[in-house]
Parts: structure tokens; C-alpha cells; sequence
């Protein structure tokens, strides 16, 4: 008589049941899902926009237009063509280079330098000093104005009284054609180097002593290693700042629309003002191309600044 083996006392186990997904296909669709809100999101409120805008770019919509779409032309390139004839737009856009080409290494040296103070001068109340550079990063513009409007004020105000003393009689920074611009690039490298102090401490603290330690036993002064070796191991660092701070310079808008209102002649106006100031028209068509010449200027600044200070291999 034939001996049963284990194998063959046991039940046949039934065949587990496919149910046409892999285990990868199943995970693949519950990443679909959790994205789906967000894709959802974006879809709507900033890709569509986008489109639209650019679409927008090439018709002569109006405000007045929105009730009958059907009566917007499709007009090519008449916008983009219109800019270059422009006198507000192309007083706004050298207006905006101004501010970008002082605002932006203004803003980068202060930073740098307070940076610096804080990593090897400052020893006690490090962090102290932290929070009052960082402080006006996250004012309300609103309050930054008014505080500079008062320190502005041509009779009364603290900084000509200061001039006063001097000898010298300070302008009206703010309705002075000359000084009104240079009056809010030095309010906003204020305003905004707290956080590129904090970036650049940052990365400040993350180049190795020993090379600070090695480069002066060898004999090499204080600016021979800032030189030598701190601005080389910051380059990454600086990078980061000057695509912030440009692209950031580049959209500026609540300086001179609290401070100054775009004066005076126009002399403070930005890009992003004079965009403002066609979607306040109802001019649709042409804001969108404004936006769109002020978004290529952006690529370019950022990849000059990509060229001149991208690290060194």
C-alpha cells in the first residue's frame, strides 16, 4: 500500500485571484489620488491663469469685452510691437533697471557684510541681532512707509535735520524727481537684506575653519581670506541671493505704490506698476503683454546671473 505524503493529506489551496492590477499599477493610482487635490488646485488658480494671460497677450480684449467674448480679435504680436512705442512702459522698464542694477549689489553687500559681523565680530547677543536685522522682512510695507515717510519729511523729518547739522540741506527725497528713486532702493535693501543675512550666515557657518586656520598660518591677512577663501566657498550662496533678490527687484511694486504712487513724473514707476495700472484700465490685452515682456526679463537676468556666478569646477 502506497504511503501518503504530507503533500498529498493536504487540502489543495486555491489559487489566489487576480484581480488585473499589479501591486506597482495600485500604488501608482493611490499617488494619482493623493495628488489629484493639488493638481486640481493648480490646474485652476495658476496654470489657467497663465494660459490665459498669455492667450490674452494676443487679442485686444477689454474689460468691456468680458460680457461678449465672442467680439475679441485674435491681433498677434500688435501688443508686444505697441510696448516698444511705449513712453510710460519704457520709462517704467529703465526705471525698473535702475532699481535692479543698485537695488540688487546694494542689497547683497549690506547683507554680506552683516553676515560677516554677525559670524566673527558678534560673540554675545548673536541672536538678538539676528531678530532686529530680520524684523523688517516680515513688516507690513504699510508700516515700513509710514516710518520712512516720517524719516523722509523735507522739514521735520530725521534725516535732513541730520544734514542740517552737516552743513547741507537735504532734498525732498520723495517728490524729488533726482532723489525719489534712490530714496526707496535704500528703503527696500533695508527692508529686505535680513534675509539674505540670514542665508548668508547660513552659509557662512558651513565653510570649515581649518581653512581659515591654515590660510593664517600661512601668513594670510584677514581680506586675503575673505578673498580666498570665503567669497569662493560662498559662491553657491551668492548665487541663491542675487536670483532672489533680482527676480524679486525685478516684480517691485509696493515701494513706489505706497511711498510715491509711481512719482514723481513717473520717475518711481515700475513694470509691475504700469501693469497694474493697464488692469486698472480694463486693458487686458495689453497688461498681459506687459507681464509677459517683464517675465522674459526675468529669464535673462537670471541666466546672466547664472553665468557670472555660478560655481567654478
Amino acid at each position: 500500500m502506497a504511503v501518503r505524503t504530507v503533500r498529498d493529506r493536504a487540502p489543495a489551496l486555491a489559487a489566489p485571484r487576480r484581480t488585473g492590477l499589479s501591486d506597482r499599477t495600485r500604488r501608482g493610482l493611490a499617488a494619482w489620488g493623493f495628488a489629484l487635490p493639488f493638481l486640481a488646485l493648480f490646474l485652476t488658480f495658476t496654470a489657467g491663469p497663465v494660459l490665459a494671460s498669455l492667450l490674452m497677450s494676443f487679442t485686444d480684449l477689454r474689460s468691456s469685452d468680458l460680457r461678449d467674448p465672442l467680439a475679441v480679435d485674435f491681433v498677434g504680436l500688435d501688443n508686444y510691437a505697441r510696448l516698444l512705442q511705449d513712453e510710460v512702459f519704457l520709462q517704467a522698464a529703465a526705471n525698473t533697471l535702475y532699481f535692479v542694477s543698485a537695488g540688487v549689489p546694494l542689497t547683497i553687500l549690506c547683507a554680506l557684510g552683516v553676515a560677516v559681523l554677525l559670524d566673527k565680530g558678534v560673540t554675545r547677543l548673536r541672536a538678538f541681532f539676528r531678530l532686529g536685522f530680520y524684523l523688517p522682512v516680515v513688516t507690513s510695507i504699510v508700516a515700513v512707509a509710514v516710518v520712512w515717510r516720517f524719516l523722509l519729511q523735507p522739514e521735520t523729518g530725521p534725516v535732513n535735520q541730520l544734514l542740517r547739522l552737516a552743513g547741507i540741506d537735504g532734498p525732498h527725497w520723495l517728490t524729488d524727481p533726482v532723489w525719489a528713486m534712490p530714496a526707496l532702493i535704500v528703503m527696500a535693501a533695508w527692508r529686505n537684506m535680513g534675509y539674505l543675512m540670514v542665508v548668508f550666515l547660513a552659509g557662512l557657518q558651513a565653510i570649515p575653519r581649518e581653512l581659515y586656520e591654515a590660510a593664517q598660518v600661512d601668513g594670510a591677512g584677514a581680506w586675503a581670506r575673505f578673498r580666498r577663501i570665503t567669497l569662493p566657498m560662498l559662491r553657491p550662496t551668492l548665487l541663491f541671493g542675487a536670483v532672489i533678490t533680482g527676480i524679486g527687484y525685478l516684480q517691485f511694486f509696493e515701494e513706489p505704490l505706497v511711498m510715491t504712487r509711481g512719482g514723481p513724473l513717473n520717475t518711481t514707476m515700475s513694470v509691475s506698476y504700469a501693469i497694474y495700472d493697464q488692469f486698472g484700465f480694463g486693458n487686458y490685452d495689453y497688461a498681459s503683454a506687459m507681464s509677459y515682456a517683464l517675465f522674459v526679463a526675468i529669464i535673462v537676468l537670471t541666466f546672466v546671473q547664472f553665468r557670472l556666478l555660478r560655481p567654478r569646477t
